[in-house]
């Protein structure tokens, strides 16, 4: 709890006098849940970061050079951070410690330049849930969970959804609550769960990666440094160039180990290539729900390629993909001609 009684003395001081007394360095123990906190700055953006399923540490794992989840890394950008890191498998941040803490900084850090969130499936869920509370103003959700409450997404039938029913999922902070909060959702859409998961936050902007999935796929992802990339462009510059970002997704299809990795990750589906009628399907029913408010946002890219790489194998099923990409962007060159051949 130190950091909460140095924040409460710090943030009512001079600024040149809050200055002599950074970097504030430290860790708590929050019942299942460990704290490390890097504060350099009032001026410079805060950081809050919760860790995914995957980075399963347990106490005896914690000593003075333990770095939580993103910890490392939001240091290099130069920015304020305070990195929450579940200990355990499942855990999924409900511990009364952790609210209770998370409650009392709250108020504490309205003074800093600016709030930003960053986190990956269950970090995701920590970031949407407590978001509101501390008055985050942008976010990066990596395929979050929005809650493991059954009710409220009845569609999430993975294993962990039953073993996390021994948590409270009707009390406080037990779903999203994202505020004033913007910022990115970045998923696969062809994966059911994450689709259903992510139309939960209609306030961010979806940026959809198709093939990404959720975590053999994603781990694959990870390799080429694709998360690490998007943050760094996050947290530097608190936004992330889209521009940039579908550059870099289109640099990753054309990898030749990427369709094989996305082959195998798919080998138990009836249809080893069963991507392309799932696109034509999700996308269709994004126009049906979007319609012309929210073309623009689709990226078509992404069925121009699968279309195109499959031509020879599959080609009904590829004219089927590019002819929902000519209704989602019927100006496109490239889309018609490649009906033309194709038909």
């Amino acid at each position: 709890m130190k950091l909460l009684y140095w924040l409460e003395e710090w943030t009512n001081l001079p600024r040149d006098e809050q200055q002599s007394l950074v970097p504030m360095t430290g860790g708590d123990l929050l019942g299942d849940v460990y704290v490390k906190y890097h504060i350099i700055d009032a001026n410079k953006p805060l950081l809050i970061t919760f860790s995914p399923a995957g980075t399963n540490y347990q106490e005896h794992d914690i000593n003075d050079d333990f770095s939580p989840w993103a910890y490392k890394l939001a240091k290099k950008q130069d920015v304020n951070i305070i990195a929450f890191q579940h200990l355990g498998i499942s855990n999924w941040f409900r511990h009364r410690n952790l609210l209770f803490f998370i409650e009392q900084l709250a108020p504490l850090i309205s003074g800093f330049k600016e709030r930003l969130g960053y986190g990956l499936s269950r970090g995701g869920f920590a970031v949407g849930a407590f978001a509101n509370l501390l008055k985050l103003d942008k976010v990066l959700l990596f395929h979050p969970v929005s809650t493991k409450n059954k009710e409220k997404a009845p569609w999430d039938d993975r294993s962990s959804t039953d073993i996390a029913q021994k948590f409270d999922w009707n009390g406080d902070y037990h779903d999203l609550d994202l505020g004033h909060a913007k910022g990115y959702i970045i998923y696969d859409p062809t994966n059911r769960i994450d689709r259903a998961h992510a139309k939960r936050y209609p306030q961010l902007t979806h940026l959809r990666v198709f093939g990404m999935g959720h975590s053999v796929h994603a781990t694959y992802l990870n390799k080429f440094g694709f998360y690490k990339d998007v943050a760094v462009d996050f947290i530097s510059h608190q936004q992330v160039d889209i521009a940039q970002f579908r550059q870099q997704t289109k640099t990753l299809r054309f990898k030749e180990d990427y369709y094989r990795r996305l082959n195998k990750a798919n080998k138990s589906s009836p249809h080893r290539l069963a991507l392309l009628s799932t696109a034509h399907t999700i996308l269709a029913e994004e126009k049906a729900e979007h319609m012309q408010e929210q073309k623009d946002a689709i990226d078509v890219q992404p069925l121009i390629d699968v279309a195109i790489k499959h031509q020879d194998e599959h080609p009904n099923d590829a004219i089927k993909v590019l002819e929902v990409a000519q209704q989602l962007s019927p100006d496109d060159p490239v889309i018609d001609h490649k009906l033309k051949q194709l038909k």
